[in-house]
């Protein structure tokens, strides 16, 4: 059974920092896609970034791009996402997830999902 645990959220002040980590188990890591995503209240499920098996191919929502940073590391099975300047419009729940290929932004190509971690950015 695939297992996806998130950590690292918090909060935090208007443009500072977080990074949040994603242990993952009950795949083989190092070849799988992974994806971040986050639910506002009231909000859909949206995309936040993507990670090819071998960290090589990213891709990253406009709305981070340049503030967000995906990383893998498959030795410890974990992957990354790396937050700065953050704003109180990225206030969510982030989850992350894995997809058998790569499934970039479609939600509905990720078949397990983290329970998430909740990021507060206070103005």
């Amino acid at each position: 059974q695939v297992q996806l645990v998130e950590s690292g959220g918090g909060l935090v002040q208007a443009g500072g920092s977080l990074k949040l980590s994603c242990a993952a188990s009950g795949r083989t890591f190092s070849s799988s896609a992974m994806g971040w995503f986050r639910q506002a209240p009231g909000k859909d499920r949206e995309f936040v970034a993507a990670i090819n098996w071998s960290g090589g191919r990213t891709y990253y929502a406009d709305s981070v791009k340049g503030r967000f940073t995906i990383s893998r590391d498959n030795a410890k099975s974990t992957v990354y996402l790396q937050m700065y300047s953050l704003k109180p419009e990225d206030t969510a729940v982030y989850y992350c997830a894995t997809a058998f290929t790569w499934a970039g932004n479609n939600v509905n190509g990720y078949d397990y999902w983290g329970q998430g971690t909740q990021v507060t950015v206070s103005s």
